[in-house]
């Protein structure tokens, strides 16, 4: 999950570097306090006084965006695919084609005159995402960092089966115990990423130049090899893809008016944001509660997820299709 802030004292401007926002990423909302605490505090360091930094509105996104929302009153609440094209065509106006693979799911978007106009997303497999690759790195004993770079060292890359998870490990244990170079399991283990993301995210979708290649996965240098191959055109990868994101929910949250920077969850008289600016001690001092129920809508039998304030539903995750989602009550 993401959160951004906007401090009041980041100006619009019209260049790119100066339009970077400062950006969090969450892991919990437990976390969600000390993260921000911490990422603020780096506005002092290596001076010897303590710059105060007021932050006047907030925007998040990722899949517990209504939940930190309601915990930091962020005016805007935006979902993935709205935050990673207005991040990325503010950057790459020209970009057509966005690629994205996380830790535990992946996009695409189409985009055409700075509009998306198309996307997909993968959320059940795993085969292609940054966990799949983190837990064969464990398994071949190097660490995921090193992946790439050692991917390109092939001379003759292995091939990994790329329809699902299992069947990738599967394959990859059986070469293994045949005696294949590990450089060569590994380069197998980048294209079965690229493969399986293309005939399952990318299936049926026009990808067109300019592509521009986001996520954590995407520093791996042997992937994006590996998709430069495939789709035989050069792919971008933006120094900070990795949070394109929360640069998007930052834009969004810049570009709200004054007037209109009331919190989309919750009650605006309370809260982190009832000031007119972020409260720290209100966010040590949010409660909440959290249930589990079965959703009985379709075969599937999902486990959802809700968490309430004040017996008002703020936020929920589980549901594997549109029947099961639940929306917040106002």
């Amino acid at each position: 999950m993401t959160s951004t802030l906007v401090p009041s004292s980041q100006k619009a401007s019209s260049s790119k570097a100066s339009a970077r926002l400062p950006h969090v990423r969450i892991n919990g909302p437990k976390a969600t306090p000390s993260t921000l605490h911490d990422v603020l505090s780096q506005n002092s360091a290596g001076k010897s006084t303590k710059i105060k930094v007021a932050v006047r509105t907030v925007g998040t996104t990722g899949s517990a965006r209504r939940l930190v929302g309601a915990m930091c009153g962020a005016s805007v609440i935006k979902n993935e695919i709205t935050v990673h094209a207005v991040g990325t065509t503010f950057l790459h106006p020209d970009v057509r084609t966005i690629l994205e693979i996380g830790g535990q799911d992946s996009k695409i978007i189409c985009v055409d005159g700075g509009i998306a106009v198309d996307y997909a997303m993968n959320t059940l497999c795993a085969a292609d995402t940054g966990a799949f690759l983190s837990s064969q790195a464990h398994r071949l004993g190097v660490e995921v960092e090193q992946f790439g770079e050692i991917a390109l060292t092939s001379k003759k890359p292995a091939n990994i089966a790329a329809r699902c998870t299992v069947f990738a490990e599967s394959d990859l244990v059986h070469k293994i115990q045949v005696g294949y170079a590990r450089e060569d399991i590994i380069a197998g283990l980048r294209k079965s990423v690229a493969v399986n993301y293309l005939n399952n995210v990318g299936k049926s979708k026009n990808i067109i130049a300019p592509v521009v290649f986001q996520g954590g996965v995407s520093k791996n240098v042997g992937v994006v090899k590996a998709f430069e191959d495939m789709l035989g055109t050069p792919v971008i990868v933006d120094p900070d893809g990795h949070l394109m994101g929360a640069f998007g929910a930052a834009l969004l949250a810049a570009e709200e008016p004054i007037s209109a920077r009331t919190p989309v969850e919750g009650d605006a008289t309370s809260g982190a944001m009832k000031s007119g600016e972020l409260d720290f001690d209100a966010l040590q001092e949010f409660d909440f509660e959290t249930r589990e129920i079965e959703c009985n809508k379709c075969a599937n039998h999902c486990d959802i997820i809700c968490v309430n304030r004040d017996g008002k539903l703020i936020d929920s995750w589980g549901n594997r299709c549109e029947k099961g989602e639940l929306k917040p009550r106002h």
